[in-house]
């Protein structure tokens, strides 16, 4: 009996991709390669399944579309074993697919037919060496397109910032405007900045915590750009950074901007000795006294050892996990207090060094015992030199007075 024909599935994808930089030089939005690819789609009758899209800027260039992408295909591939499955992927032109190696290394172990549509190139599985070859060649001319396409990028935004205008989106407060010869810069948020100028001044009367700003500016109508509450955390990072008053950090180097700032740099200046000020207030009334902190180390990644009380009783010490999760789990004080008593007690000390180590207190002791005698004795012959010469200024009736009390007058 003949076997019947596998059933051939169609399964095309369109993949676009365009940084905001190249829109704004070529004037090339994605648009015009999703009309190219549809209509290629059509003329050649692929049903398009699903289209991905990514347009990067300067700020975020990661590819959610593209990882969205690969995992569609993966799935296709485990489904339907049975049936011969034809996934086509469309896109314009080689740079706009690849960023990197990897990329073209995740995409070949897909057995994908990428449909390159402006070079007129077709891939697939069962293409020539030398088409792969050629391909790759396009790949890696690709790659160095991009990595020069980067370092523009970044040269352009460092001149910028060397001429005082902030290269970057604006913060909260400020808006991104076009300013004088085309320039993209930073002017104060109508609605925002008011706001901002709010919290540096309350901050800065000593008078508020960051939890009590952070509640003011809620009421206020405070709002992060995704339109939720701005964060403690948020709220201190604003009060440190010296982009309101004028300048701002950029690559690791200090700037100064053209700008309108939204606060004096007394006002920022202020607020940072109030946080300074109540950091150290922070830091004198810990409550505990921990045994053990800053002594241990984890022993899995290297980072420090902190404690915290649970239950209001137990006290258990854990791994910071700075360096990522960490596996270690957490352990009581009490075992630990276990673990440095064996230590202790291998530490023995024969009768020889033993006696060496106490003869020398005692000499230190007899020596700070000495100095603090002389000490007394100097203090209370200036003293009574003072007695003698004094106008009335004090009490002759003192006859006697303690070093502490010499040391005071």
């Amino acid at each position: 009996m003949r076997k019947p024909e596998k059933q051939q599935r169609l399964t095309a994808v369109i993949y676009a991709r365009v940084s905001t930089k190249e829109q704004e030089r070529e004037g090339f939005p994605v648009s015009a390669q999703l009309k190219l690819l549809r209509q290629y789609a059509a003329d050649q009758g692929f049903p398009v399944l699903q289209e991905y899209i990514d347009v990067e800027t300067a700020k975020r260039a990661g590819r959610t579309g593209f990882t969205a992408m690969v995992s569609f295909f993966k799935k296709q591939m485990q489904s339907k074993p049975g049936t011969d499955s034809r996934r086509i992927l469309l896109v314009e032109k080689t740079d706009r697919l690849y960023r990197n190696i990897k990329d073209w290394i995740t995409l070949d172990d897909l057995g994908l037919e990428i449909h390159l549509v402006k070079e007129n190139v077709i891939l697939s599985t069962d293409a020539r060496s030398s088409e792969k070859f050629m391909h790759g060649i396009r790949v890696l001319m690709a790659k160095n397109y991009i990595d020069n396409l980067s370092e523009e990028t970044k040269k352009g935004m460092r001149e910028k910032a060397e001429q005082g205008l902030y290269p970057s989106a604006a913060p909260l407060g400020y808006r991104n405007v076009l300013g004088s010869h085309d320039k993209k810069t930073i002017e104060p948020d109508p609605q925002y900045a008011p706001m901002v100028r709010k919290l540096f001044e309350w901050y800065a009367t000593g008078n508020y915590s960051l939890k009590d700003v952070t509640k003011k500016a809620h009421s206020e109508g405070l709002r992060s750009r995704t339109g939720a509450k701005v964060s403690r955390s948020s709220i201190h990072g604003m009060l440190t950074n010296s982009i309101y008053y004028g300048d701002f950090l950029w690559a690791g180097k200090h700037y100064h901007g053209t700008y309108e700032p939204l606060i004096t740099q007394d006002l920022f200046d202020c607020a940072q000795s109030v946080l300074t000020e109540k950091g150290q207030r922070r830091t004198g009334q810990q409550k505990h006294a921990w045994a053990f902190q800053g002594l241990l180390s984890c022993g899995h990644c290297g980072c420090a050892f902190v404690a915290e009380i649970k239950k209001q009783r137990y006290v258990y010490y854990h791994c910071t996990g700075n360096k990522g999760k960490c596996p270690e789990k957490y352990v009581r004080e009490e075992e630990i207090a276990a673990q440095f008593g064996e230590a202790l007690r291998a530490i023995q000390l024969d009768e020889e060094v033993f006696s060496w180590i106490v003869t020398a207190l005692k000499a230190s002791h007899q020596d700070t015992k000495r100095y603090h005698d002389e000490r007394v004795t100097a203090f209370q012959k200036q003293y009574q030199n003072f007695k003698i010469v004094s106008t009335g200024c004090i009490s002759t009736s003192w006859t006697a007075v303690s070093p502490r009390a010499n040391l005071i007058a």
